[in-house]
Order: C-alpha cells, then sequence, then structure tokens
C-alpha cells in the first residue's frame, strides 16, 4: 500500500505569546489525560481554579522572549521539516503539519483529508515528531488516531515511529552539536543530553520504555560524535507539578558541573526536533543563567535539527518513503 499523505504532528505551541492565548493552549494540553493523569474530579478543580489563574501570564512571558517575526519557533520550525521532506519525497506524498494541540489540531487535520486518504490502496501516515516514546507525547497522538479509525471518522490512516536512534536524525542532531562548537570557537568541556521529563511513576507504567529510548538516543549520539562517555551527562527538564520525575534533572546538573569546576559546556536537547519555549528559554535563557551563576564560563547552546536534510530523510523512510 503506497502512502500518498504524510502527516508530520507536533505537540502544539500558543498561537500568541499572550495569557489568553497561552490559557486556550493550556486548557487543552493539560487537560489531556495521557497528559495529566490524575482522576477528572480531582485535576480539574486544580487546572481551571489554580494553574489557568497564575500560570498563563508567567508563560505568556517566557514566549515573549523568544517570538519571532514568524510567530512561534515551534510552528516555524514544523513547518520547515515537512517543506523539506516535501522536498524529498518530490509529489510521491502529500505533506501536511498537524499539531496535538492547539492551532492545526490533528484532529481536524485528519478529518479535511480532501478523501485522500480513503482511497483505494492508499494510505496516510501520520508521523509523530517524538523519537523518545511516551503516552504524553507520541502515545497521546497515537491514541488519537487509533480513536477516530474506531469511530469511524477516519480510514486507511495509520501511525508511524522514527526510532531513537534511527541513522539520519542521529546524524543531525550530531552535525548541530559540531555547528554550535564551531561557532563557539573551542570544544566544550562536557556534553549534556537533556530530554523532556516525565514522572517516574508514567516510566514504570511504560515498562521504561522513555528512559530506554533516550539512552539509545544518547548512546548513538555520541558514538556518532566520538565523545566520551565520561565526558556527557544524560537527564531530564520541564519538571511540572510535585510527585517526583527522572533523575538526575538538568536544572539540578548545570549548576552542579560549574561547582565541581567545569568551565565549558555544551547543551543538547535531542528530544526535541524543533526549536521552542523548553529549547531556546528553559535551556538557553535560564539554563545558560544557572550555569554562568555558579561559576561557569562558556556555555554552548545546540539547536534543534530542524531544517537539515538528514532528518528529513530519516522522518520519510520512518513513513515508508525511500529518498
Amino acid at each position: 500500500m503506497a502512502a500518498d499523505r504524510i502527516v508530520l504532528v507536533n505537540l502544539g505551541t500558543p498561537s500568541a505569546a499572550t495569557p489568553e492565548a497561552v490559557e486556550v493552549f493550556l486548557r487543552e494540553f493539560l487537560g489531556d489525560p495521557m497528559v495529566v493523569d490524575y482522576p477528572r474530579w480531582f485535576w480539574r478543580p486544580i487546572l481551571e481554579g489554580m494553574i489557568l489563574r497564575k500560570r498563563p501570564a508567567r508563560v505568556a512571558v517566557m514566549y515573549r522572549s523568544i517570538w519571532t517575526d514568524e510567530g512561534s519557533p515551534l510552528y516555524a520550525g514544523t513547518v520547515r521539516i515537512a517543506e523539506g521532506v516535501a522536498r524529498l519525497v518530490d509529489g510521491r506524498a502529500k505533506v501536511d503539519v498537524a499539531f496535538r494541540y492547539g492551532t492545526l489540531g490533528l484532529r481536524n487535520v485528519l478529518v479535511d483529508s480532501d478523501d485522500v486518504a480513503g482511497a483505494v490502496n492508499r494510505e496516510t501516515v501520520v508521523l509523530p515528531l517524538f523519537p523518545q516514546r511516551t503516552g504524553s507525547s507520541s502515545g497521546t497522538v497515537v491514541a488519537l488516531v487509533d480513536e477516530m479509525t474506531r469511530s469511524g471518522r477516519i480510514d486507511g490512516v495509520r501511525s508511524a515511529a522514527l526510532a531513537p536512534d534511527a541513522s539520519g536524525y542521529i546524524e543531525a542532531v550530531g552535525a548541530r552539536v559540531r555547528e554550535a562548537v564551531d561557532r563557539a570557537g573551542t570544544e566544550p568541556e562536557h556534553l549534556v543530553v537533556s530530554f523532556h521529563g516525565i514522572p517516574k511513576r508514567y516510566d514504570r507504567k511504560e515498562g521504561g520504555v522513555y528512559q530506554a529510548d533516550c539512552r539509545a538516543t544518547t548512546e548513538a549520539l555520541l558514538s556518532h560524535l566520538g565523545w566520551p562517555t565520561e565526558r556527557a551527562t544524560l537527564c531530564y527538564q520541564s519538571r511540572f507539578g510535585p510527585e517526583p520525575w527522572l533523575l538526575p534533572s538538568t536544572a539540578q546538573v548545570l549548576p552542579q558541573l560549574a561547582a565541581r569546576g567545569v568551565k565549558s559546556v555544551a547543551v543538547v536537547t535531542p528530544g526535541f526536533l524543533t526549536d521552542g519555549l523548553e529549547t531556546l528559554e528553559e535551556i538557553g535563557i535560564r539554563g545558560r543563567e544557572a550555569f554562568l551563576a555558579a561559576g561557569g564560563a562558556t556555555f554552548v547552546h545546540v539547536l534543534a535539527p530542524a531544517g537539515h536534510v538528514a532528518l528529513d530523510r530519516a522522518l520519510a523512510l520512518a513513513c515508508g518513503l525511500h529518498v
């Protein structure tokens, strides 16, 4: 069966760097039981009565610090990936962008398929842009596709996955590391490999798949770069809420490295194929400040691999299209 449509799915982004837009986005995102799995009767009052009253204003300030003339960096980066994949497949498949939450929501994108997906011997391939598998990212995309298929709203649609150690993906991330190091003019003493964190409880429930995928990516990247394992640390960022999350925490690792006498670090975030709030603001601004304040001297921020042809090739291959 030949795939004639690819839908690349990223997490999503507010439509503007305003409290109102952030509130709309967070309500949908944090209201997904696969993202926050507390019982609805318990979680909904906390979300509506506490989080959505205070958090949107603070987060909007963060978004304003990274907003561009193109709007959200995550949106622009996702479009850039889709354009690159479209160039490679050269008309053999239509390449669309969707987001799990917010503008261009996946549900609407799949329904508005121009009847392509239902054509005989044709299919739509939905590819989450999350190489490390967990329910709150790739899992919620796959679950929505399955739900819509069972309900009969869509037909001829399947989900695909980008392997955490796919060669083109690792090549693209490695190229971004080398570019960042070249810009810095010196090789850092230590490489921090930071992934989005999840609660430990989620990882146990999923059989440790997420941590295994993060390790697979890190090992493949270090091998590709020829980087010594003793000069690298795998860690997790973006903690939200009071329960225990995966460790070590990136927010703690950076000042700890500086306190140990490490003067220069590079931070790469392979779980994010596009730059956004978690990379540009959390790492590029707050992470940098924390490392320098603790005694570090050189902080090298590695950009996401969006726009690199090796990544585009890996995504096309993941959808079954050889380029």
